[in-house]
């Protein structure tokens, strides 16, 4: 996520990199160095009004000791006043940076300098290749119908169980999967990786830790009674262990 002291140094910057993702981010990026701005008047005249508060709850005893009453309810008088403004400002500090949250988080990171613009394959730039690419023979058959000859794959019970994108496998294609999830675990903790087994659900905050929210809620399965989301890959709860570290 796009940090506020890099915007308000980098605004141009940032301008122009999101262009090359084809958004016009320029009004964006001026409503939240605004809403910044309000957030730090605000930070400022609350932080004056608990310092006056402070001062004065410490003159009030010393004056009712003196025997200085009628100055004494004057500033208790001052002091509630400016409880009620703290409180005010308060609630407006949390409403400023709720809002300069919710901007920065829609607002994506922008790619390096040496990214070319462009919205097709067509615009990217090719640095490298390797390798020549295969000529397949004419009566190569796609890896689906292969998995279903050889009753690798069930796409048709995946179906009818849950929908589609929801293969079955089974016979070897199971024994397949699962032989090929444990070779590689055991080739990385031989590494020098440590295995973790995650939740398969994860909270909000772990859906903002990875990206996956504010704005892909709609591409998520959902427990609304909960507010969990599924998981679309291990590195969405594994990056969250270390969130706020």
């Amino acid at each position: 996520m796009l940090q506020v002291p890099f915007l308000r140094e980098n605004a141009e910057i940032a301008a122009a990199g999101l262009k090359k993702r084809g958004i016009n981010a320029q009004q964006a990026i001026k409503d939240i160095l605004n809403l910044d701005e309000q957030r730090r008047q605000n930070q400022t005249e609350l932080d004056a009004a608990q310092a006056e508060s402070n001062k004065i709850s410490k003159s009030i005893g010393q004056l009712f000791k003196e025997g200085k009453h009628q100055e004494a309810n004057q500033l208790k008088e001052r002091t509630g006043e400016l409880k009620q403004r703290i409180k005010e400002l308060q609630d407006e500090q949390d409403q400023l940076r709720h809002s300069l949250e919710n901007q920065l988080v829609a607002l994506p990171n922008i790619p390096h300098h040496l990214v070319k613009e462009g919205k097709t394959p067509e615009d990217n730039e090719e640095v490298a290749r390797e390798g020549e690419l295969p000529s397949l023979d004419e009566k190569a058959k796609p890896h689906w119908e292969i998995a279903e000859e050889k009753e690798l794959i069930r796409f048709d019970l995946g179906v009818k169980i849950t929908g589609a994108g929801f293969p079955v496998y089974q016979g070897k294609g199971a024994r397949l999967q699962r032989a090929l999830i444990n070779f590689f675990l055991d080739e990385n903790m031989a590494a020098g990786f440590t295995e973790y087994q995650p939740p398969l659900m994860v909270n909000e905050d772990s859906g903002f830790g990875t990206g996956q929210l504010p704005d892909k809620e709609g591409q998520m399965y959902q427990i609304p009674e909960d507010k969990l989301y599924a998981i679309p890959t291990a590195e969405v709860p594994i990056t969250n262990i270390f969130r706020g570290d």
